[in-house]
């Protein structure tokens, strides 16, 4: 079976994910047994940023910020998305606390829509996110 980085690094609309999880050093730590859950913002998602935010956290001056925006969509464990339950909390890789909202028979990980998910992986499964959260650069 696949990793949980193979999957990302195959789909087209992770690339920016992942090229950010390559510049991170996130990929050791991705490549252990696990289990994760990756909730992977789309390119489109990195796209609505405010112009160059992205290209600027990809500075390596910046890769401390870098590291600390991609494990927000990363959890310890295997959250299936039958497992998101409304006002759920869920904690990030980076410690903050994530809350899961259901309505209208969507899910959303702090406002941002599971667009595609359940791609399982041998040491985890990814979720695919409409946009990211807040970005803040200094």
């Amino acid at each position: 079976m696949t990793t949980i980085l193979q999957i990302m690094n195959a789909d087209r609309n992770l690339s920016m994910f992942s090229r950010g999880v390559k510049i991170a050093e996130l990929e050791n730590k991705l490549n252990e047994m696990g289990p994760f859950t990756i909730l992977g913002p789309v390119n489109l998602a990195f796209n609505n940023l405010t112009s160059g935010t992205y290209d600027k956290l990809l500075d390596p001056a910046n890769r401390g910020k870098l590291l600390d925006l991609l494990s927000g969509y990363i959890i310890s464990g295997k959250k299936m998305f039958y497992d998101f339950r409304n006002d759920q909390k869920l904690q990030s890789l980076n410690g903050k606390q994530l809350t899961v909202t259901v309505k209208n028979g969507e899910t959303l990980i702090n406002g941002s829509k599971i667009l595609a998910h359940n791609r399982q992986a041998s040491n985890g499964v990814v979720h695919l996110l409409d946009k990211t959260y807040a970005v803040v650069l200094n």
